[in-house]
Parts: C-alpha cells; structure tokens; sequence
C-alpha cells in the first residue's frame, strides 16, 4: 500500500491536518510516539472552546474525532529516517515499520532547552512559562520575575507589563538591554537587573524565591523564561531541504518545501514557539494544499 500522506508528528499541526486529510478520503499514516513538548504544561489557553484543557485531554479528543476517519492510521512508533524514491517517499521507524508515501508532512515541532538554573527544570510549566499570551492571566498582577538574554527581552518586558505591574527584569548577565530601554522600564517601576540568577526556589513546581549571584534572594511567585528552540525536524542529511535562519524547514505559504512532496507545518516550519490554535491552524491550511496537490497529479497523469 501507498499512503496518500504520512504525517510526522501527533501535535495540534498534525492532528488538524490529519482530520482534513481524512475528510478529504486521503489515506494517512500519522506517527506520533507520545512525546509532546507540552507535556509538563498544566492546561493550554487562547483556543476557542478549548481555552484551559490539559494537553492529555487535548490529545484524546483529537484523537477521538481524527480516527472517525477509516482512512487515518495511528502509528505509534518513531520516525528513524525518511527516503526519497522516485514517485514519493519511503518512511521507516523504529519498529521495523516501512511504508510508503506520496506526500510527507513534517510537524515534529520544537524541543526546549531550559536556561541551567537549577530549579528551572521542577517549575516550568508550573510557574515559571514562555508565553504571555497562553499563561499571563493565571500570573496577573502576582509579583514576577521574568528572565531573558534574548534580544526580544525588552518587548517581553512591555508586553507583560499589562498582566502585572510588579516586575523584575532580569537579563541573567547579559548585557541585552540598552541604557534607554532600562529608564523606560525604571520609570514606570519595574525593577531592573543584570545579574545571574543562581536558583530558583520553591515548593511542588511553584515559585516562591529566586536567588542571584551577590546570595540576594526576592520573593517571586511566577515568571517567565525564554527558552531556545531546537526544532526537531530531523532528517536534513537525508532530505537536503532547505532551513529557516531559526533552524525549521523553509516552507513557502502552502507549507511546500525546497524538496517536492515534502511539507512541513507549525513549529516544525517556523523554527519558533507558536500558540496551540494556531499550529492547529497551519496543519490545517497545509493538508487543503496537500489535498490540492494530489488531486491536480491525479487528473494530470
């Protein structure tokens, strides 16, 4: 058998197009091992008639609805490499599994490298997060620490100015900000520093004293932390696609690749973080793409 598409990667990208593909009656091979980003996040927010669910609940709902669909299949092994043939591509995983398809979409997404602060590792997700927009509003008006050498770190600090006013800054020994912006941020009673943070301190995942290098410590209840993004896309040597300056697969605005029938979705093609709805989003504008593509091969052959 020769799937129409095999899907890399079971998160929101994923799952979305895979439910298209499935409606579309395209014959799907999703993997997907388990092993979401999200998992240590205690609830997702932000997706319409969804804000607050847990991403376990998340995924048992996708999958509930996506294989109502008999032409989608669950693989549940990982992904070890992806070959190029002449009319598609062979997949093999690491269960001894091969098969066969004409389309591939990757939506692998990022994985999180996490500054080395010990105790950093036992609060995020808990009370220590990356994105305003999805965990802002449980941390409002709480006293925050928000610690970044990023150079987007003084629009981070603007931003979640409006969840709190009661903010430290810390640049954690970077140099990152420049005179003007900290008398911006000072003049409006954010407290600013550029000292390493030694540990974080707290009890069951929740933040309550964030130690520096001089052994000052402050009281803190949350904050946000800027990780780097790894995409975990893979499978480059193989393919010879072509990258985005963060690392991702560089895609045109239909998720096409440098390579032909190679797409790529969400994270996995931005190379950054991006909100649960909208990866569902692009997974589900790519898989109409994809839809379109095949039918175009169908009638011109």
């Amino acid at each position: 058998m020769i799937y129409d598409c095999a899907i890399i990667g079971g998160g929101p990208a994923g799952l979305n197009a895979a439910l298209v593909l499935g409606r579309a009656r395209r014959t799907v091979a999703l993997f997907d091992n388990n092993q979401p980003r999200n998992a240590v996040t205690h609830a997702s927010h932000g997706f319409l008639t969804q804000d607050g669910v847990t991403p376990a609940e998340f995924r048992r709902i996708a999958y509930e609805e996506v294989l109502r669909y008999p032409s989608v299949e669950h693989h549940t092994s990982k992904v070890t490499s992806v070959r190029r043939l002449a009319d598609g591509f062979e997949v093999a995983a690491d269960n001894g599994e091969a098969i066969q398809a004409r389309k591939i979409l990757i939506t692998t997404g990022l994985k999180e490298i996490l500054p080395d602060i010990p105790g950093v590792v036992d609060m995020y997700g808990q009370s220590l997060f990356n994105c305003p927009y999805c965990d802002g509003w449980e941390l409002r008006d709480q006293p925050l620490i928000v610690v970044s050498d990023h150079e987007r770190m003084y629009h981070l600090a603007k931003l979640l100015y409006g969840w709190s006013r009661d903010l430290v800054i810390c640049t954690h020994g970077s140099s990152i900000l420049t005179d003007e912006q900290k008398e911006q941020l000072i003049s409006r009673g954010v407290t600013v520093t550029e000292q390493k943070i030694t540990a974080f301190h707290g009890q069951n995942g929740k933040l309550e004293q964030v130690e520096f290098a001089d052994g000052s410590r402050i009281n803190r209840t949350g904050g946000f932390i800027t990780p780097a993004w790894v995409p975990q896309a893979g499978f480059c040597e193989e393919l010879h696609y072509e990258k985005t300056e963060l690392g991702g697969i560089q895609t045109d605005e239909t998720g096409r690749s440098s390579i032909p029938g190679l797409f790529a979705a969400g994270e996995a093609a931005s190379g950054g973080s991006s909100q649960l709805i909208l990866s569902a989003a692009a997974g589900s504008l790519i898989a109409v793409h994809i839809n379109m593509e095949l039918t175009e091969e169908t009638f011109s052959s």
